[in-house]
């Protein structure tokens, strides 16, 4: 049986949870906070019309945007209630409930690769410790052979940069580029907070 996720067990504990960060980034947009910043970075990877799963894809911020600019947009996140959110304040994408540690799109009716996987808002901290190198070889298999991966988290939750790094080699990635912030500045030793972008090795 597949270990469940901290965000699993979190909305378990407090049911509430899910909804009040649905609300959370409602009101960050309706107070004209800048939210796009992950979606940009991934949009100036791709040609108009790619397809981009969004891995992790909470109520839709990232996959909504790339969807409006042009791209085909297919989402995943083990929360049905960000889900739901997803749907209703982007509609568009394909939004689908299911654990990245077990993804198989084929089977859903979604055989075609994918030009871009984005995994946004800190999803791979989550992780169970179990499924991390799982979910990183699920999200291998689903990218085009020319395809890459652009992977962002914080420093402080409990996967170590460098375990990461082992992580996705291990799951038959390759580095192409290490930042340490969204809008493209180098990552280093000091920093706490790393956007990987990946691609099949």
């Amino acid at each position: 049986m597949t270990e469940q996720s901290a965000w699993v067990r979190i909305t378990q504990e407090d049911p509430g949870h899910s909804a009040a960060y649905v609300q959370r980034f409602r009101d960050l947009a309706a107070r004209g906070f800048d939210l796009a910043g992950e979606a940009r970075l991934v949009d100036a990877m791709l040609s108009r019309g790619s397809r981009v799963l969004d891995a992790g894809c909470g109520p839709g911020r990232t996959g909504g945007w790339l969807a409006r600019a042009g791209h085909v947009v297919v989402g995943v996140d083990v929360d049905p209630v960000l889900i739901a959110a997803a749907e209703e304040d982007h509609p568009g994408p394909r939004w689908l409930v299911g654990d990245l540690a077990e993804l198989d799109l084929p089977a859903r009716g979604i055989p075609e690769p994918f030009d871009v996987v984005v995994s946004a808002g800190n999803v791979v901290a989550f992780l169970a410790p179990s499924t991390r190198v799982a979910v990183l070889q699920r999200l291998r298999a689903h990218v085009a052979p020319d395809g890459r991966a652009v992977i962002g988290f914080g420093a402080g939750r409990g996967y170590a940069f460098d375990e990461f790094r082992d992580d996705a080699r291990a799951a038959g990635w390759a580095e192409d580029l290490l930042l340490s912030t969204w809008d493209l500045r180098p990552f280093t030793p000091e920093s706490d907070f790393l956007v990987a972008v990946l691609r099949p090795a």
